[in-house]
């Protein structure tokens, strides 16, 4: 769907359109390009989850990165709802209100030096300066909750030390949220958690997006979760999609050799399935 026909409908979209994004590199007296992007276009629409999926230096963070406005675009648009995203000013902080970004290191993403309440607080000041300082403290722990750090003010005053991997991941996703955010980028999310908690941040995502009716770009090197947790699939070599559709068409008909390299290497999807069911079944027991 184009964002033209998302705006009609009354679609919310945030979408990519020929993107390219290109590197000058310098050797001595010789400049060489890196072509990081090549042509990328895609929308996501509120309420459904794409993933991007590529091995590490495919173009994958590239594309978050220009999606979240760090990076400029050697070419292309990004729109917003049909309507060209700002890039400056108060344009430029409308758009960061509506897109914001996860990122894939829970240790290095929350400053140490403050609570956890300081930063969900802060965005909150920030995009909603009507409200009062009981009021932000009350939607700051709010959202503590709807991340499922309960209660919420039992984590409020802790630091991002007193947190395992998985905790802080959800205050990130917690302060992703709290500019009130309709899309989010999620660049590999549970990379770099225990593989006994990844679930249960994916599932989170998964649960917000339906609750809050989110957008997600979810990029992962990692087929067998793309499969479950996405609605559609883009694999991502060498800064060319090479190949997309619908999530269980890509994994179980892939037709481009590289994908089928990944899928090669990917935890069989039965597996992840059984693996998923036990942690829910632990999770049960532990609440």
């Amino acid at each position: 769907m184009s964002a033209t026909m998302g705006t009609a409908t009354g679609t919310a979209t945030l979408e990519a359109r020929n993107l390219v994004k290109d590197f000058s590199l310098r050797s001595g007296f010789r400049t060489s390009v890196l072509h990081a992007v090549k042509d990328v276009s895609f929308t996501i629409e509120a309420g459904k989850t794409i993933a991007l999926v590529g091995e590490s230096g495919s173009g994958k963070s590239t594309i978050a990165r220009m999606l979240m406005k760090l990076e400029t675009p050697t070419s292309g648009e990004i729109l917003l709802d049909g309507v060209e995203s700002g890039t400056r000013g108060r344009a430029l902080e409308r758009y960061r209100s509506d897109v914001q970004m996860v990122f894939q290191d829970p240790f290095a993403s929350l400053n140490p030096f403050h609570t956890i309440v300081h930063h969900l607080e802060r965005p909150l000041r920030l995009h909603h300066p009507e409200l009062s300082r009981a009021q932000v403290r009350e939607r700051a722990v709010e959202l503590l909750e709807r991340v499922r750090l309960t209660p919420g003010e039992s984590f409020a005053e802790r630091r991002p030390h007193e947190l395992s991997g998985g905790q802080r991941q959800r205050v990130a996703i917690a302060r992703a949220l709290a500019p009130g955010a309709r899309f989010i980028v999620a660049d590999e999310p549970v990379s770099m958690l225990d593989v006994s908690i990844r679930l249960g941040v994916l599932n989170l995502l998964a649960d917000l997006q339906r609750e809050e009716n989110l957008g997600v770009l979810y990029i992962t090197h990692d087929l067998a979760t793309a499969r479950h947790f996405s609605d559609e699939i883009m694999v991502l070599y060498k800064g060319d999609v090479v190949e997309r559709g619908p999530a269980d068409e890509v994994i179980l008909h892939p037709q481009h050799e590289y994908t089928k390299t990944l899928l090669g290497a990917a935890p069989e999807p039965e597996n992840l399935g059984r693996l998923r069911d036990e942690v829910r079944a632990e999770l049960a027991l532990d609440a």
